[in-house]
């Protein structure tokens, strides 16, 4: 399938699965807008070689995604948002009680409200164009739960949330909005934290994959960001017309059980 045409913007997506999504996006012809908080000359030279390399336009627009305004800025200057990708998350693991505020109310505003204020922000955009798809990255913690990552779990289950709200509000469009909900996925960022845990058990990488680190994720196997990426680029396919307002899980069998 085509893009071609198609813009799309990629939040939190100079690294990680947010990259992957962007890659697969611009392998399939759309022109992308990549993301994040910082703004060097690496996130731009970034931006440059993925579009040289699919022969795309790529852009890099610095936004924080913990602010509001900068969220609904993002898309204005873009100026066009046929594809949006809501990707941009942190974490943090404590127990409610010892849950530091700010750090809950910054995983709320990163991984669920900056959602919100970039989807009001390019719906009228995808309206004026007669074409949309929102394409919102969840989690398997944003269909079930775990413990000791409340504001993370709470965040993922609105972003789920909003998903469905969005699909309502638009179904008679030919906009459509789904929730991408991986488990494990290997990213440089989980890439780089396992020779510590083989440190720390004493286990081979298989080892420590199969019997620590995927032990909610049946297949113990982890999802790679193409995979991610490939699951967005399906869910802006003619063949996803009519799917819109649901999950799509990517995690192995982690939500089977």
């Amino acid at each position: 399938m085509s893009l071609s045409g198609k813009t799309a913007i990629i939040t939190g997506s100079n690294s990680g699965i947010g990259l992957g999504v962007a890659t697969e996006l611009a392998r399939a012809g759309a022109d992308v807008v990549l993301n994040s908080f910082t703004d060097s000359d690496e996130d731009h030279a970034l931006a440059e070689k993925l579009g040289a390399e699919h022969g795309v336009t790529a852009r890099y627009i610095q936004a924080d995604m913990s602010k509001g305004d900068q969220c609904r800025a993002l898309i204005e200057k873009a100026g066009a948002c046929d594809i949006l990708v809501n990707n941009a998350g942190i974490q943090y693991v404590a127990g409610i009680d010892a849950f530091p505020v700010e750090k809950w109310d910054a995983i709320i505003a990163i991984n669920l409200s900056s959602s919100f204020h970039t989807t009001a922000a390019a719906l009228p955009l995808m309206r004026k164009a007669g074409w949309g798809r929102v394409v919102n990255i969840a989690s398997a913690h944003g269909l079930t739960a775990s413990p000791f990552k409340s504001a993370y779990v709470a965040a993922k289950h609105g972003v789920v949330g909003l998903t469905k709200v969005t699909a309502l509000e638009t179904a008679e469009e030919p906009i459509t909005a789904n929730a991408i909900c991986p488990g494990y996925v290997l990213t440089p960022l989980v890439e780089a934290q396992i020779p510590d845990t083989m440190k720390e058990y004493g286990m081979d990488r298989e080892t420590v994959l199969r019997e620590v680190m995927l032990t909610r994720q049946p297949s113990r196997e982890m999802a790679t960001v193409d995979q991610i990426g490939g699951t967005a680029v399906f869910l802006c396919s003619e063949a996803a017309t009519q799917i819109t307002g649901t999950t799509i899980s990517v995690d192995g069998g982690w939500t089977a059980l």
